[in-house]
């Protein structure tokens, strides 16, 4: 896969910052910041929602073993519900960038909006399919967001969690109806504010 525009030639650090997990009812929103090493390409990367869990998973092996750096970050649901998911994600991206061994010369995000960083900054939309390290931060924040859920599955049993990852599937909101809440369920989301409001009214 080719990435326009290719900024594989940028004379300095690039870090590419990605999200995953602002859709779901559960966990925290995971990103990560990933400076890959030109010496080192990395075959097969892209958006990671277009990959299988097994290509993924190997994926974030090359990727942690031949970026020059990377960082995993998080913004608790706690958090999310005090910011709002929005808020949320762009703090967990500075956290991401500031938690890097070194300052890169560039940081370039997937979507619209740059985080609060004192750092050159640029958000392109759909960057997971167009800047190598983007889509490398993409595919290993997916890995680490799903297998917490996966754990999370194991304390909380019956949710689904690794299986929907805390999206709101038919199934995780059945699981919502019959069960009520959980202590990592956003609250501040629209379905599970309905099951709470529906317990305080029985």
């Amino acid at each position: 896969m080719s990435f326009e525009p290719n900024y594989l030639d940028y004379p300095g650090h690039i870090a590419g910052v990605d999200e995953v997990g602002r859709g779901p009812l559960a966990g925290a929103v995971v990103t990560a910041a990933v400076i890959l090493d030109p010496q080192k390409p990395i075959s097969g990367l892209t958006d990671s929602k277009k990959l299988s869990a097994k290509k993924r998973l190997l994926l974030a092996k090359e990727i942690k073993e031949k970026a020059l750096y990377y960082c995993i970050a998080r913004a608790e649901h706690t958090e999310i519900d005090e910011l709002n998911i929005f808020h949320a994600t762009l703090l967990a991206m500075k956290r991401a960038v500031e938690g890097l061994p070194i300052r890169p010369d560039l940081v370039l995000v997937d979507g619209k909006f740059c985080p609060q960083i004192t750092l050159p900054c640029e958000a392109i939309i759909k960057g997971d399919t167009k800047v190598a390290a983007i889509s490398a931060a993409s595919i290993i924040a997916k890995v680490s967001r799903d297998n917490e859920m996966i754990a999370l599955d194991k304390t909380f049993p019956g949710y689904g969690f690794a299986r929907h990852k805390g999206y709101p599937t038919k199934q995780h909101i059945a699981a919502l109806q019959e069960q009520g809440i959980c202590p990592e369920h956003r609250k501040s989301f629209k379905p599970v504010q309905k099951i709470i409001n529906q317990s305080n009214v029985n």
